[in-house]
Parts: C-alpha cells; structure tokens; sequence
C-alpha cells in the first residue's frame, strides 16, 4: 500500500510541476507548483526506497510531503494563504522521518 501512496504521489507532483510551467495564474502560484512538486517527488522516491527497511519512516514521509505541498498547491490555486501557516507541519514532518531513518539505520 506504501508502494501504490507513494507511485500516486509521485504523479501528483509531475502534474503540478507541469501545470506550474504552463499553466499558472501567476509567477508566485509557478513557484508554489514548482517547490511543492520537487519536494513531493523526492520524497515519493525516497518513500519508495526507504519502505524496504524501515515502514514507518516512509509513511511519515509521505504524510509530511503530501500536507507540505498540498498546502502549495491549494494556495497556488487560490486558497486562502493562511494555509501557507500548515506548511511548516509537513516540513517538520519530512524532517522527522529522516531523523527516523537515520536512527533505524544507525541502530541496524
């Protein structure tokens, strides 16, 4: 079920990245399409990758990355940007599940 969250968010993250390039309302919503997807990507393949040793940290990371740039994307959309005050919850969230990883491969 990682596997699946995680290709679905990649696919996701591409659909953003592309609708930023060419379809953005404006420069600042481009650049909220272009960040949330890079950072969603990275962390879909990383999920992939992690969830062979250590579950719990790629499903951390999945949460972390969608809230992170689900919120970016809703603003470049045209939400409200006090949901720019929820990113931080996903970019906090990323950093525990690396923090996590680091540990369950420090302790292996």
């Amino acid at each position: 079920m990682i596997a699946i969250f995680a290709a679905l968010s990649a696919a996701l993250a591409i659909a953003a990245g592309a609708f930023g390039a060419h379809g953005a309302s404006s420069p600042q919503a481009a650049e909220w399409l272009r960040t949330g997807g890079m950072y969603q990507l990275v962390h879909a393949v990383a999920a992939l990758v992690l969830m062979q040793a250590q579950r719990g940290p790629a499903i951390v990371m999945l949460i972390g990355a969608v809230i992170f740039a689900g919120t970016l994307y809703l603003m470049a959309l045209g939400a409200p940007r006090w949901l720019g005050a929820i990113t931080p919850i996903g970019g906090s969230l990323l950093i525990v599940a690396w923090l996590w990883a680091a540990w369950g491969y420090y302790r292996a």
